[in-house]
């Protein structure tokens, strides 16, 4: 896409784009402005149009145009090079091959569907009275937000979109890929409040539909379903709306519900943007990093907001984003709810919000006794598993020893059973005795733990998504390398049968569709994102490693052989540096 690079960067004077962000004036050569990234006083971002570049001396950035596109809307490359394409007046399909042409056009003609669809729930708004009760009464949204947002309203007959999308000329099948009409070809939306669901540059890419007249046989939110344009792991609600808010408050917020971001928007705290529910993906993250790299959930704190907060912190780890938690005082069941009350509570939550893993081990130690044994064991596992999760030596250290506080435990008895948890990830199996253990090979082993690994994947769309950023090759033999590129291709979806892109491999497949390690400790739910990370980790770092790591595990099984259990703990150790990366 070189040549588009080039014709979009010769059709726009550079600063003209910016001046849209910046307020410049002329200062010789150049212009000088205050800095969008940075709360300056005194100018010090300067355009220089002969060179084609920009640097900001007070954040100490630079760069094009497509850069500045790209800090300022949070954009990656290829976003950034289409919003500007779509300023010059430049076809990318014209740069492109012809199957790319082919997608290009199809997923305009679904943007253009839903850029009607938007407008006509818009205008449905506008003549329907009891809407309006709905979203200005019982809603209590003024109309400023309502047009931020472009809320709608989908009206009860169930043909006028579908009507409108035919007479405009698309298709049916047009309108099905765009999520728009359902299987009987009639609308999907029925009298429901509409919310736009948009990209980061503010197109519309697909549709919430909150039902307006309560029907207990009816879903209270309806959902566009995966698109072309539309993939929910990937999409974060209200972040072309909010992205100005992240930049200069420098954090964003994260909250279950599309219309908790509206209510927030509307009381003047706009850092706040919605995934679909708690399923937060790396790729969520790593949109949000691009503005900031300090972020704040406003999860649940039952146990399915824990568990989702669990998994977000090795994924944390990897996209190098900063994590805290928001909880809202008793009474308060949503952000909205807490809005409704008072938005300086919202604020003050959001401003007290605590280290995610503190608030973490917290709730795991509420469901224990640690006055009891038991209490003590159960809770200590839990807390390993974050803990192990952590890629900073320093911060393991520091709440291994809060934990051992808490638990009025040793924190040599705490790092043994961080050891010997790091080796059950590297290799997740059933007990077998030392003499067993000696005589299996490194390869069996490698080849044993990859296949777990694999199993828990296939069933478990966080897992995939972490096969994304690694290398198929660490995977041994083609099979495996095969089901790790097509997890990483296809994540999202958990697989339940053999797919068409792995017919080669249906055997292989099949048996790692009823592995039986997917339901051990390691690999539950509850644990496998952080041993899956762990995996990887180990993988990556220790490709090369396989026979050092063979040697120690036959020494550890030697020394437990002659009953020498602290020579086994202390080559434990040194196995689970190995597998770190630690010296």
């Amino acid at each position: 896409m070189q040549d588009a690079k080039e014709e979009v960067r010769a059709r726009l004077n550079i600063e003209d784009v910016i001046g849209e962000y910046v307020q410049l004036k002329r200062a010789g050569r150049s212009f000088k402005g205050l800095s969008p990234f940075s709360g300056e006083r005194t100018p010090s971002f300067f355009v220089n149009p002969e060179k084609h570049i920009w640097h900001d001396f007070s954040s100490n950035k630079g760069g094009d145009i497509f850069s500045f596109i790209m800090e300022v809307e949070g954009l990656d490359f290829k976003q950034a090079l289409d919003l500007l394409a779509r300023r010059a007046g430049v076809d990318l399909s014209m740069y492109q091959s012809s199957g790319s042409q082919e997608l290009a056009k199809r997923k305009k003609r679904l943007l253009e569907a839903n850029e009607l669809a938007a407008r006509y729930f818009q205008q449905s708004l506008i003549s329907n009275k009891h809407a309006q009760e709905y979203v200005f009464g019982k809603r209590g949204l003024n109309k400023e937000v309502v047009q931020d947002f472009r809320l709608g309203y989908a009206p009860d007959n169930g043909e006028g979109l579908t009507g409108l999308l035919k007479k405009r000329g698309f298709s049916a099948n047009e309108a099905r890929d765009a999520g728009l009409i359902n299987r009987f070809n009639g609308d999907l939306f029925r009298g429901r409040m509409m919310v736009p669901l948009m990209d980061a540059s503010g197109q519309v890419i697909g549709f919430t539909g909150r039902i307006v007249k309560d029907d207990p046989t009816a879903p209270k939110y309806l959902n566009t379903p995966q698109t072309l344009l539309y993939d929910k792991s990937r999409h974060v609600f209200g972040l072309s709306q909010a992205k100005e808010a992240i930049r200069k408050s420098e954090y964003s917020v994260i909250v279950e519900g599309n219309l908790d971001v509206v209510s927030s928007h509307q009381a003047g705290i706009k850092q706040v943007v919605a995934t679909a529910g708690t399923a937060l993906t790396e790729s969520h993250l790593r949109a949000l990093s691009r503005l900031s790299a300090t972020i704040r959930l406003a999860f649940d704190g039952d146990k399915a907001g824990i568990a989702a907060t669990e998994r977000a912190i090795p994924i944390a780890q990897t996209v190098g984003v900063e994590l805290s938690i928001i909880s809202l005082p008793d009474g308060a069941k949503d952000p909205d709810e807490l809005i409704q009350q008072d938005p300086a509570l919202w604020q003050k939550a959001i401003d007290t919000a605590e280290p995610v893993v503190d608030w973490v081990i917290k709730q795991f130690a509420a469901r224990e006794d640690l006055a009891t044994a038991a209490g003590k064991r159960n809770f200590t596992t839990a807390a390993m598993g974050v803990i192990r999760a952590l890629r900073d030596p320093v911060e393991q250290d520091h709440y291994l020893a809060q934990i051992a506080g808490m638990t009025d435990t040793t924190r040599d008895a705490l790092t043994r059973k961080l050891s010997q948890a790091a080796v059950v990830a590297e290799a997740p199996k059933k007990a077998v005795n030392p003499q067993s253990r000696t005589t299996e090979t490194a390869q069996q082993k490698a080849d044993r733990n990859q296949d777990a690994l694999l199993a828990a994947a296939l069933i478990d769309p966080y897992a995939q998504d972490l096969l994304k950023d690694v290398n198929a090759a660490i995977f041994q033999g083609d099979e495996r390398r095969a089901v790790a590129r097509y997890l990483a291709e296809h994540a999202g979806k958990a697989v339940e049968a053999v797919p068409q892109g792995l017919q080669a491999h249906e055997k292989y497949v099949t048996m790692l569709l009823l592995h039986p390690d997917v339901e051990s400790v390691a690999w539950n739910a509850e644990n496998r994102i952080a041993t899956t990370t762990e995996m990887l980790r180990s993988l990556q770092a220790n490709y090369q490693k396989t026979d050092t790591k063979e040697e120690l595990l036959k020494q550890e099984a030697a020394a437990r052989a002659a009953g020498d259990d602290s020579a086994a703990d202390e080559i434990l150790l040194r196995l689970s540096r190995l597998i770190r990366g630690e010296k």
